[in-house]
């Protein structure tokens, strides 16, 4: 990628710099200010956001952030004991739900995703199971540059290969680094951007 040209972290009016990618959209901005990269350890968290990232698949990020608060509402808080017993009725009330990506593959995707996460949780623990793929430290990317970020990395294609051979559904290599990125097992802001040291602050072992 050498030949791309070169996006570092952009000064804005408040005075931050910030990485590239949230522009200047509010809600996109308080997302890559709040949340984005800081280390998630909680296990219902983290199944919350590897559900709406398979429900990106195909589409942006900011779509589905707008579409948030509806996911939260119309899939119980993403409680994944609720979601395991979902019925075919909840299936078509939710395929009814214009507040979300109707996408029965996805919905069903998800419950199926649910019921494994109970396995998992009661087995290991969700959060254990996933930092186990970075030995349970987030990994620091150094990016100078949006060019030297990665769509997907060893690790993303290990944890994808795994996440299937359990069934899950909508986790290919591409969506579980978007993942790891957001929940902060992988430090992909830019180096110069005011949330890169901050949350290298917050990473904790497990």
């Amino acid at each position: 990628m050498t030949d791309a040209p070169h996006r570092p972290a952009i000064l804005h009016p408040d005075g931050l710099a910030r990485c590239p990618w949230p522009g200047v959209d509010p809600l996109y901005v308080a997302y890559h200010d709040a949340e984005w990269g800081v280390p998630e350890y909680d296990s219902r968290a983290l199944f919350e956001k590897l559900i709406l990232d398979g429900f990106q698949a195909g589409l942006s990020w900011i779509t589905i952030l707008r579409k948030r608060d509806a996911f939260r509402a119309g899939f119980d808080g993403f409680d994944p004991q609720a979601i395991a017993r979902y019925s075919p009725a909840k299936v078509e009330a939710l395929m009814a739900d214009a507040g979300i990506v109707r996408n029965r593959a996805k919905i069903e995707g998800a419950i199926v995703s649910a019921r494994l996460w109970l396995e998992i949780e009661a087995r290991q623990g969700f959060a254990n199971y996933l930092w186990d793929f970075v030995d349970g430290a987030p990994v620091n990317g150094g990016r100078t540059g949006m060019e030297q970020i990665p769509t997907e990395s060893p690790m993303s294609q290990r944890l994808a290969k795994d996440l299937k051979a359990r069934g899950f559904k909508f986790c290919g290599p591409t969506i579980v680094y978007a993942f790891a990125q957001a929940v902060g097992m992988i430090n992909d802001h830019l180096v110069s951007c005011h949330r890169h040291g901050a949350c290298a602050a917050l990473a904790r072992p497990l």
